[in-house]
């Protein structure tokens, strides 16, 4: 897989390399020991190259069925697998699927279904720590609804964390959703949760690592009707 630089990501990286450079320069021009110059720039060049890990955008293909499959949204750790009840928009039972990413994992949000996007709405909200159960509710955060081809609807809500204060939502209603395209992006330590039917196969467990847009989650029940 290609690795390149998220978009959104850009400006930061550019601000921080200018930064590192006015804190470090003047260091090798005017400070002696040089080894003062020497330790703030290893300091300095370790955090930025940190800050460049978290803004990578993988160049990523799912190439496996795609029929009835949900794939990881995001890169991180399962950290809830549960029948709950969702009431923004299902208004129904429904399995959460949630996603931990933590300051080093990837955080670029792929669509988990193919399908069409019916709703996105954002809602204003705290920052607490997004391992935790309230935060699903409470913190600020972006729901998504897509309909799938067979009619069903599987929710995806983005939640800022503790660190997390910009979550860029791409989907908008009407739209295609396909789980090769990038639905957003989540700005420092955030989670992710997925409602999926009842009834969903589940294909990962509580503490299992995901890859966005490659792992396969769950799988889809034929819907009856």
């Amino acid at each position: 897989m290609r690795v390149k630089i998220h978009h959104e990501g850009t400006n930061i990286l550019i601000i921080a390399l200018l930064l590192v450079l006015a804190m470090n320069v003047p260091l090798w021009l005017w400070v002696r020991p040089m080894a003062w110059a020497i330790a703030s720039t290893a300091v300095w060049s370790v955090l930025y190259l940190l800050l460049v890990n978290f803004f990578r955008s993988p160049r990523r293909q799912f190439k496996g069925d795609e029929k009835d499959v949900v794939v990881a949204s995001a890169d991180g750790k399962v950290v809830a697998l549960e029948e709950t009840f969702e009431d923004e928009y299902l208004h129904c039972p429904a399995i959460q699927l949630s996603v931990f990413m933590s300051i080093f994992n990837v955080h670029a949000n792929w669509f988990p279904v193919n399908g069409e996007v019916v709703y996105a709405k954002h809602h204003s909200g705290r920052f607490m720590a997004a391992y935790l159960p309230k935060s699903s509710t409470e913190n600020e955060r972006s729901t998504v609804v897509i309909r799938t081809p067979e009619g069903q609807l599987i929710l995806m809500r983005q939640i800022a964390g503790a660190m997390a204060r910009r979550i860029v939502t791409y989907a908008r209603p009407g739209d295609e959703a396909s789980i090769q395209d990038h639905m957003g992006f989540i700005k420092f330590g955030s989670r992710v949760d997925l409602f999926l039917p009842v009834g969903t196969e589940t294909l990962v467990n509580i503490g299992d690592k995901t890859i966005g847009g490659i792992t396969e989650v769950a799988r889809l029940k034929p819907d009856k009707k």
